[in-house]
């Protein structure tokens, strides 16, 4: 829970404009989420979905899955929603494959992960949620996609595997 210093924020932030996107479009937006009533309102989202989630396993993977720490949201000191901003005209290089914008923002995601893990910072992305609740509680344009919702914090230690890998 020990704050991100101001500095490391945007240096994470720097990052992630400095990754690469078809056309150039940099088709990414970033809200910082500090508030706790936006973060319990997130979180609530995540218990919603997360409770549906649980009825899709069976046996030993439901128990596995109700083991798992599965979000950050309200326990670590900052969270960044990513969202996919479409443009009004065409992109060069985006007039075949829509996607590759949306493939734009995960590479500034990547840069972000890169750099916090430079700077002990762990993060973990929030994919238990709907995007549409997400966008209604942040106050996002409609024509907004959400990609990715990122919890960031110190950890005690970085594992040598990925958890869900262990």
């Amino acid at each position: 829970s020990d704050p991100i210093p101001e500095h490391s924020l945007q240096l994470i932030l720097e990052a992630a404009s400095c990754a690469p996107s078809v056309g150039f479009s940099q088709p990414w937006e970033f809200v910082v989420v500090t508030s706790a009533q936006r973060r319990e309102a997130i979180r609530a989202c995540f218990d919603r979905e997360n409770s549906k989630a649980v009825e899709l396993f069976e046996g030993e993977k439901a128990a596995q899955y109700q083991r798992l720490k599965l979000d950050g949201i309200v326990e670590s000191p900052l969270n960044i929603a990513v969202f996919y901003r479409p443009h009004n005209e065409p992109v060069l290089g985006q007039t075949s494959m829509d996607e590759v914008g949306r493939y734009s923002v995960v590479c500034a995601i990547q840069n972000m992960w890169l750099m916090a893990r430079s700077l002990n910072i762990g993060m973990g992305w929030v994919s238990i949620l709907d995007p549409e609740q997400v966008k209604h509680i942040l106050g996002v344009p409609s024509n907004r996609e959400l990609v990715g919702y990122l919890c960031l914090g110190y950890v005690d230690e970085f594992y040598s595997q990925p958890e869900l890998e262990r």
